[in-house]
């Protein structure tokens, strides 16, 4: 089994790193044989409000957070 670790410690919004790292770990959580963890530091803790509301032109990154928590999981 191949193990992966992301760490966001950015913001949920104003720059593209959360969404990209989410993006990631998505894609890497529908592989079999793969386990992801999501670890969030800093300002990446932010990520994980939940209800966030999202702005116009915006990604949910809680939607993103639900579909990781299905293959992997998500620590703070």
């Amino acid at each position: 089994m191949t193990e992966y670790l992301l760490i966001i410690n950015d913001g949920p919004y104003g720059n593209e790193r959360p969404y990209n790292a989410l993006r990631l770990a998505m894609n890497l959580a529908k592989r079999e044989a793969t386990h992801v963890r999501v670890f969030l530091m800093g300002d990446g803790v932010q990520c994980a409000i939940k209800g966030q509301e999202t702005l116009q032109g915006y990604y949910n990154i809680e939607r993103m957070f639900t579909a990781v928590l299905r293959g992997g999981e998500v620590a703070t």
